[in-house]
Formats: C-alpha cells, structure tokens, sequence
C-alpha cells in the first residue's frame, strides 16, 4: 500500500514511498501474464472450439496419397561414340542435371504419361463429369461435344501438373518423381509411368536428332564433294596458266641470292660514296672560303702530296738557315730561294692533281650507287611478282587442303552417326519403383489439430492483451501512481451488493468498524495526518471527475474517521446536487452552508450531530440561484475562517471538477485535496485533466482514493494485493488499527 509523508523543508510536499518513474521501469511481461490469467477460461475455450473445428474440418477433408519413383541420371555414363558435336549430348556439370529435372516437368511428358495411364477413366480426373453442372445444364458450358483422347488428356493435365512433383537429391545424380491421388494404387501405377515416359522420350528424342543429323551430313557431303574437285581444278589450272614448277625453290636459289649479293654491294658502294662525298664537301668549302687546300685531310692522306709537303718544308728550313748566314744576294741564297719556290710549285700541282681525284672518285661513287640501286630495284620487282604468284597459289592450294579436311570429316561422322543410331542408351534408369503407399499423407490430423488449437489459443491471448491495452481505466494502485502521477491515500474494496445502499454505505465505519472498509478508512486518515502533522487546523476537500465514484460515501466515512480524535465537521458543499443529508438520513429543508454563508441562519441552526459519533455535520442547506457565486463571495471565506477557529478537521464533500467549476473555486481556499477515482471505471485521461484544473486552481492534491476495488479479483489476477486476506483486517492482531494508535477507543459495535 503507497502512502505519503512529509519532509522538513517540503511540509506540504508528499513523496511517494513506491516511485512511480520506477512503476514505469517494471517489466511488462508480468501485466501480460495478469492479463491473460484474467481471462484464461475464455482464452481456453476459444482455443478448444477453434480446434474442434478443425476436427470437424479435417474429417471432412479427403485423405492423399502419395508414391514415389527414385531415378537415376546417368550424366557421366560412357558412350560407345563421341558424336556431342553434332547434336546436344550429355553435359557433365550440374546444368545438365537440373535441365533434365525440368524436361520431366514438361508438358509433353506429362501429355504422354496421362495417355499411357488413360487418367481420365479415374473419376478423380474425369474432366467429363463436369457436365452435370448448373452451367453445364443451362447450355453455357464450353466442353467440346465429343471428347477424343487429346481433348481428354489436355484437360487432365492441370491437375496431373498440380499433383505431380519432381524431387532432386542433393549431391547425386538422383531425382524423385511423386504423384498424389486419393487412390493408393493409381499414385503408384501414374509415378512409375512418368518415370518410363521420361525415359522413353528421352529415347525418341535422341533417336530424331540422330537421324536428323545423318540427313544433314548427307546434304552437306555432296555439297563438299563438289566444292572439292571445284578447287583442285582451279589450282591445276593456276599451275598451268602461269607455268610453275616450284615456285619456292627458284625463288629462294635465284632471285633471293641476287638480292642478298647487290644489298651487299650497294651498302659497300653507298659507304664509298659517303667518304667521296666527305672529301669533295670539305675542298668545295676550302675553295668557296679561299682555305688552303694543302690542309685538308683528304689531300693530306695523299703521300705524294704529303712528300711535296715534306719538300716544301725542307727547302724552307734551308733558306731561313742561309737567310741567317747570308745574304739575299748571295749566290746559296738565291738558289735556295729557286728550291723553295720550285717545292711549292710541285705541292700545288700535286695537290690540285688530288683535288682533281677526289672529285672524279666522288662522282665514280655516285655512279656506282645508282647503278646499284637499280639493280636491286629489279631484282626485288621479280621477287615480288614471283611472290604474288606464290600467294596465289597458297591460296588456291589452302582452299584444296580444307575442302579435303572438311570432307574427309563429314564422311567419318556420317559413319558414326549411321552406328551410333542403331546403339541408343538411355541417360536415366529407374532405380527404385513406386509402391503403393501404407497411409495418406495429408491432411496430416493430428498435426492440424494441435496447430489449430495453439493458433486458438494465441488469438485469445492477442486478444485479450488488446483488450487490456484499450482498457484506458485506472485498475490497480499502481496505476494511479504510474499514469496520474499522484501519491495513493487509499484503495477502497467494493462492497457487497448489501452495502451498496447510500443509507448502509454511509456509516459503514460507525456500524463495521472492523471491516476492510474501515482499515481503508483509517489508511487514508493517517495518510492525511502525516501531511500535516504539525498543522493545529486543516481543511480538506473531497472531490472526483465524475459523479458515481464514491467520493460522498469516503467523505462521510473519512470524516467520521477524523471525529474518533479530532473535532471534525463535514460540509455538504455539493448545493447542486447534495448527497450527504442522504446518506446520514437527515430530514430534508435542514439549514446548511448556504443559510450560513448568506447569514440567514446562525451557525448552531446549521450543525447537526451525526448519530452514532461525534461527527458534525453542515448540510448543503437551500439551494441558491447561483452556488458558484456563493463560493466566491468573501463571506464564504469568512465562513470557513470562522469554522476553522472552532473545528480541527474540516471535510468539504464538493461537486465533480468535471461538471462544475465549484470544486476548483473550494480547493483554493483548503489546505488540500483529496481525488477519488473508481476503479476499472474512471479512465485516466478524464482524472489526470481533473487534477490538471484542481493544480491550475492553486488546490494542494494530498492523493488519489482508489474506490470499489475488487480485492478477491486482485488477488487472483494481480497478486500484489492478496495482503488484505493474508492478513486478515478486523479478523484479529489489527481490530481497532491506526485508530487505536492515535488514542481513540474502540468502538462499540
């Protein structure tokens, strides 16, 4: 049970000893588990009525059975002739496998499996026993008006497709051919009969393209035949034509050995001519620039010239040695002179002699180079037209050697074709036939029952956690805590259908004041003490959202609680609608709050002694024009001034804040109010805006009163409240409770 205390700085302040930030945190699959232990017995129910029908269902339900054929394609098997290039043989990678699993599939297998077992005789199958439809009866139907077996069998295969399923084994070279039907016999008779449809098939199919190809490779061979002599004649007639013998060999013994010897030739004659044109480059340079050409290397290389240079330095030395030792006129002197000049005339003379040589050899290079080069110019146009025919004949001699190659293949392959038709191996083999089977397997009962029974029972489970997530009222304490956010004075148990009278309700704490009842009553009277527990007066304010939750039934019961220790007075201040005279029994016209407020009556004329306590009571008294006005006035201020110097507690029962704006008009004058809510009744939303207004209207709220709370329904759905039978209120250890506590007596009962 929440209840609030005060703090030293915070006196008005209450602190929840359960914090609602850690309500929130707590794991929500407990609230499941309440709320479908709540509601189990119609969770159950729905679960076994779902699965009855489904007994009913699956009764009704025709029973299947299925065979199956095991397969083996043999995608690696040996064949007695290597033919694959001619027609589409047997792959040996997976592609092959997985193609074959889908050509059992075919229609054109499944066409010819249905006319092998002539399916439609089945009654199962028999697409005939449509016509006694209605349409078929009105003349609307559009089956044909005689039926032949190709009619039959295309109208059978969609269900014989729908029935049939190929199965491949993983990692082997196995596939499983099944077939449903309702009779056992014709599942395994159709199963064995796809599978050696498959296989004959496959057989006719291999057979069509064998001979399909050995057509062809007629066709093509006496096309090649014909092409053949066509190009052996062209090349003979080549050969004759241009008169070769063998054209490789003269070319490569003669005109390929004339080339070689004159590109010799002509690299040495081109060097030749280089060195000529050096040397005539340099003397023509010397001659155009007035140079020595004495100097030259070409002229210098010349040794007759190098001895007259060797003359003309010698006869130099001389005439400079005579020149020192005689004179110019001297007889040595002068002959001396003649030597030199004689030297030098021989020097030019034999180097103009080998300029002249130079020049002629220049020209001689010249010559020989061009020469040379026609030469090769004519040789290497022979080469090339020998060349040319060369190619020719290439030519013609390739297109001989292919058409022979192409001919000779065809014929070798029309051999192998021509024995390989005749040695036909089927790829696949059946390896395990299908045999009746002992049961159905499907509908599979028990399975459908179980699952729809759980399928049942989780629908009721969704539903009831959907029922409890749109259920927006408060239930539990908890949930006042969490969603209003407000500390819990109380939780009041619902009463039995005895008490529920105002009269009976009322005075529940004078007459059972060991009642549950009553230790809610003094929990919430203790929870208001310890608000205020230094507080000489307090004024207190019971108000709710709507009418119907209880809140004049506490107020009468809290106040009377309050009389045991404290001089308490309970104003009926609801002057609308007044229900407290009701419930105490007092005599209607009695003078109340109004009479006293508007000074009509003195306050002794408008206090009655409650019976049975020590409670007074301030009826609502008549009822004014406008009762909202009355509260505002500053007589009504005064009024309960006035009352608080005489009353220590004083329990104002108002209307609902909801309704009226009177209740918020009050609050602002108590020192708190207390919010009572129904439980499983009042939807949060509508309390948590009551106390929105009560808060905006500067009301101190001390709690919240969770009334006509089922504590049996707790206990077996929540188990957060089954204290109130464990330990047994009014039963023993706590007669007289928190009452006793605070000094007061027992009361007699």
């Amino acid at each position: 049970m929440t209840q609030v205390v005060d703090t030293p700085a915070q006196p008005h302040k209450p602190v929840f000893l359960h914090d609602p930030e850690d309500q929130e945190e707590k794991l929500e699959l407990l609230e499941y588990w309440r709320s479908v232990v709540k509601r189990k017995k119609q969770i159950i129910g729905f679960g076994l009525a779902v699965a009855l029908l489904a007994v009913v269902v699956v009764l009704a339900m025709t029973p299947i059975y299925r065979s199956t054929a095991t397969i083996m394609i043999e995608a690696n098997k040996a064949k007695v002739l290597s033919i694959e290039d001619v027609y589409s043989g047997i792959s040996q990678n997976r592609e092959f496998f997985q193609t074959q699993v889908e050509i059992i599939k075919a229609r054109e297998v499944g066409i010819k499996t249905i006319l092998k077992t002539k399916l439609w005789e089945h009654p199962e199958f028999d697409p005939r026993a449509k016509g006694d439809s209605f349409l078929a009866s009105l003349g609307v139907s559009n089956e044909p008006k005689e039926w032949t077996d190709a009619l039959l069998a295309d109208a059978v295969y969609p269900a014989f497709a729908a029935r049939l399923s190929i199965e491949p084994i993983r990692l082997s070279q196995l596939a499983k051919i099944s077939f449903d039907s309702a009779d056992p016999e014709l599942a395994a008779r159709v199963a064995n009969a796809a599978a050696e449809t498959y296989i004959q098939n496959e057989l006719e199919t291999r057979f069509k393209m064998t001979h399909q190809a050995g057509v062809w490779l007629q066709d093509q061979m006496t096309d090649l035949r014909k092409k053949l002599n066509e190009s052996e004649k062209a090349l003979q007639e080549y050969r004759e034509k241009e008169g070769i013998v063998d054209l490789k060999s003269v070319t490569q013994s003669g005109a390929g050995r004339q080339i070689e010897e004159v590109m010799g030739r002509l690299v040495d004659a081109r060097m030749q001519r280089a060195q000529a044109e050096n040397a005539y480059m340099q003397i023509k340079s010397a001659k155009s620039g007035g140079g020595d050409l004495s100097s030259l290397p070409a002229v210098l290389r010349n040794p007759i010239v190098a001895d007259a240079k060797r003359a003309e330095g010698m006869a130099e030395r001389k005439l400079s040695e005579l020149t020192q030792r005689y004179g110019k006129e001297h007889p040595k002197y002068l002959q001396a002179e003649g030597e030199l000049e004689s030297a030098r005339d021989n020097l030019r003379r034999q180097v103009d002699s080998v300029v002249a040589s130079v020049i002629r050899e220049y020209e001689v290079a010249r010559g020989t180079e061009a020469t040379l080069e026609g030469v090769l110019n004519n040789a290497k146009g022979q080469v090339q037209n020998l060349n040319r025919k060369e190619g020719a004949l290439s030519m013609y001699e390739r297109e001989v050697e292919a058409n022979r190659q192409m001919y000779d293949m065809f014929i070798k392959r029309a051999k192998e074709t021509n024995v390989a038709g005749d040695l036909q191996t089927p790829i696949a083999r059946v390896v395990d036939p299908a045999v009746v089977a002992d049961g159905p397997v499907k509908p599979k009962k028990s399975l459908i029952v179980v699952v729809a029974l759980f399928f049942g029972l989780f629908i009721g489970v969704l539903a009831a956690l959907l029922r409890d997530r749109m259920d927006n009222t408060l239930k539990t304490s908890e949930d006042v805590e969490v969603r209003l956010k407000q500390p819990i004075l109380t939780t009041l148990p619902l009463l039995s259908q005895e008490e529920v009278e105002r009269t009976k309700t009322a005075r529940i704490f004078i007459e059972q004041p060991n009642s549950v009842y009553a230790e809610a009553i003094r929990t919430a009277r203790t929870g208001v003490l310890l608000t205020g527990i230094d507080l000489p007066q307090r004024t207190l304010v019971v108000t709710s959202s709507v009418p119907g939750e209880g809140k004049t039934t506490f107020s009468i019961n809290l106040a009377t609680a309050h009389a045991h220790t404290k001089k308490t007075l309970l104003i009926d201040a609801d002057m609308r609608r007044p229900a407290v005279s009701k419930g105490l029994e007092i005599p209607p016209g009695a003078k109340g709050l109004s009479n006293f407020v508007s000074g009509n009556a003195t306050l002794k004329e408008c206090l009655i002694n409650v019976d049975g306590s020590t409670l007074m009571l301030m009826p609502s008294g008549a009822v004014p024009l406008n009762p909202l006005e009355l509260l505002l006035s500053e007589r009504f201020k005064e009024a309960l001034t006035q009352l608080a110097k005489i009353f220590e507690v004083i329990i104002i029962d108002s209307p609902p804040v909801e309704l009226v704006s009177d209740a918020l008009v009050i609050a602002a004058q108590a020192d708190g109010v207390i919010f009572v809510t129904k439980a499983e009744s009042t939807p949060y939303q509508v309390a948590r805006k009551g106390l929105q207004r009560l808060r905006r209207a500067d009301g101190h709220v001390l709690g919240v009163v969770l009334n006509q709370f089922d504590v049996a329904k707790a206990e077996k759905y929540y188990g957060d409240y089954s204290g109130y039978g464990k330990y047994g209120y009014g039963e023993s250890g706590y007669q007289g409770g928190y009452g006793q506590s605070y000094g007061e007596e027992a009361p007699k009962s």
